[in-house]
């Protein structure tokens, strides 16, 4: 085979293999703004010829977050039930569905459209009579998206920024702190989390707990294979401001 031949062959392939890439990704992309769909594991995905061993990492901590958001609402939900029935959900399990389930680009009316940052300042205001709940977790999940540029799914020409997952994993810190002391004028926490006493519950500290794990660690391995360098802030969590996360 001549020489010229064979670098016909392989941009030939380069052409083909960029065709692939074209394909999937227009095909596989998902509208910003909802939850990440869980993912068969089984058979043979084309999309995976376009994914790095960071894409895979990204969207497994991706999963495994919303999992651990999904139970918290779930956790909320049961220690606050007047909370879904202010929002005018038939049930807390179709309330939940509102948030997870729909695709809404995390803009409620309820909440005026915020969401990220503004959402979880509307959820931990002592004056907000709406669904406390729905903000907190619409807050939480899209913090978090956004951390992750507002993807479901990851290819190879996606970037993370390392510090926007830091920032995202200590605002979930102060979230966890502001919920566990913020109270209303009549100095009622304005919402019930974890419970000390005789029955003690600690399943929320752990939910939130598994949250900033998982983000740290996504943070740390970015921070690695980008050669990017994460600026580590240290706050008094009772004057803690939120961190920006894109």
């Amino acid at each position: 085979m001549s020489e010229t031949g064979s670098i016909r062959r392989g941009g030939g392939r380069r052409r083909v293999l960029v065709l692939v890439v074209a394909g999937v990704l227009a095909t596989g992309c998902s509208a910003p703004g909802t939850a990440p769909a869980l993912r068969a594991k089984s058979g043979f995905d084309l999309r995976q010829l376009v994914k790095t061993d960071i894409n895979r990492v990204a969207e497994t901590h991706q999963l495994h977050v919303f999992a651990s958001l999904r139970r918290l609402a779930d956790k909320l939900y049961k220690r606050n039930p007047a909370e879904w029935r202010k929002g005018g959900a038939a049930s807390a399990e179709a309330a939940i569905s509102r948030i997870f389930d729909v695709k809404h680009r995390w803009r409620f009316a309820a909440l005026g459209d915020r969401r990220d940052l503004d959402a979880m300042h509307i959820a931990l205001h002592p004056e907000f009579r709406g669904d406390r709940v729905q903000a907190l977790i619409v807050g939480l999940a899209s913090m978090v998206q956004s951390a992750l540029g507002d993807r479901e799914v990851f290819y190879l020409l996606d970037d993370l920024e390392p510090q926007h997952l830091y920032n995202a994993a200590r605002n979930v810190e102060i979230v966890a702190w502001k919920l566990a002391s913020t109270r209303d004028a009549a100095g009622s926490l304005l919402l019930l989390s974890n419970e000390m006493g005789e029955v003690t519950n600690l399943s929320f500290e752990r939910e939130f707990g598994r949250i900033i794990g998982l983000l740290d660690a996504l943070a740390d391995v970015v921070e690695e294979e980008t050669d990017r360098t994460i600026s580590r802030v240290v706050q008094n969590l009772t004057t803690a401001v939120f961190l920006p996360v894109y």
